[in-house]
């Protein structure tokens, strides 16, 4: 009889997808508590292989995580939710996060693509930078504070709608905080608002701070900031010597992706995180814009499949390519 009920468990398990189900779902809007939950989930079942740290707070005291997927010396960073709207990236981002772990602590294959990488190149994901401002995209406008719907109705132009949402908590976009370029940005909104408020100064925000001081601590081989909507990759700013590397890195996802490769801008104005990195550290960024473009709002969770189809194997491809590049800086080193 004992044998009978342990066979019987044991087809359960196989026929059952809950039995090993994944922890990441995206059947909702993909909210911070959900990558509280999927995170505290993940760090427990792939403890040997994951790190994970704050890396800081957002001006409402929210965590801002970063994960360690790797063992490897060298680091690339995934970062997404700069802004409140575009938590579909959040979503992939977590996705990528889960599909790696697993593949590599059961030693398996993405695809077609080994994860034996992981151990030379170690991947960094910020999966939502911009907590605040995905909970108040997120939610009604009733569900806050007598006094912070006053703040977010003035900040939103009068309208109860929040769906457009795409600055921080304190109305000041995130994507417009960075130093290169800044002065040079568009004067208004001249007050924090629900979108392009570039704030007083450059690196204001909390939640900027907490990045690039990261960012200033691994010191990765190459950035990438997943945005929404457009299907497209923005490579360059203002980076003429290293035109050449960076175009054939970009244009190696463009085939993966399916999207498409965005033309130098010599009149690029700037403010962007990918921006700031190319000019700070001399290193590869790009901006990956996800989903068909949907204006003013979050693409709808119908198009995830497809995204994650395009970029499922995009981390492990710029993992590939960071170690060809640690090693060409390293020779460059030698040689000088």
């Amino acid at each position: 009889m004992g044998r009978f009920i342990c066979v019987l468990f044991c087809l359960f398990t196989l026929i059952n997808p809950a039995a090993d189900a994944k922890i990441v779902t995206v059947d909702q809007p993909y909210s911070y508590e959900c990558l509280q939950q999927d995170l505290k989930k993940i760090t427990k079942k792939y403890r040997k292989h994951i790190e994970i740290k704050s890396i800081g707070t957002s001006h409402m005291g929210k965590e801002i995580w970063g994960v360690k997927l790797g063992k490897g010396r060298t680091n690339i960073v995934l970062v997404g939710a700069h802004h409140g709207r575009e938590w579909l990236t959040s979503a992939l981002l977590m996705n990528m996060l889960e599909s790696y772990a697993e593949a590599y602590q059961e030693g398996k294959r993405i695809g077609f693509r080994s994860t034996d990488i992981l151990n030379q190149v170690s991947i960094w994901f910020i999966p939502m930078l911009n907590p605040d401002g995905v909970n108040i995209q997120q939610r009604k406008l009733k569900s806050f504070p007598p006094k912070f719907q006053k703040q977010l109705l003035l900040m939103n132009e009068g309208s109860k709608n929040l769906k457009r949402w795409k600055a921080n908590g304190v109305g000041v976009d995130l994507n417009r905080q960075y130093p290169a370029g800044w002065t040079s940005l568009n004067e208004e909104p001249s007050n924090p608002s629900y979108a392009f408020y570039k704030g007083e100064k450059p690196f204001e925000s909390k939640e900027v701070i907490a990045l690039t001081a990261f960012i200033e601590e691994i010191k990765p081989s190459l950035a990438v900031a997943y945005h929404t909507a457009g299907r497209e990759i923005f490579w360059n700013y203002k980076n003429g010597k290293h035109l050449n590397r960076d175009f054939m890195l970009a244009k190696k996802v463009a085939r993966l992706t399916g999207y498409k490769l965005a033309k130098p801008d010599p009149n690029a104005i700037g403010g962007g995180f990918t921006d700031w990195y190319i000019t700070t550290y001399h290193k590869p960024a790009m901006t990956i814009e996800i989903s068909y473009l949907v204006g003013e709002t979050n693409p709808p969770l119908s198009v995830f499949r497809n995204e994650w189809r395009r970029n499922k194997y995009v981390g492990l491809l710029l993992a590939k390519e960071a170690k060809k590049l640690n090693q060409s800086f390293h020779h460059e080193s030698r040689n000088q």
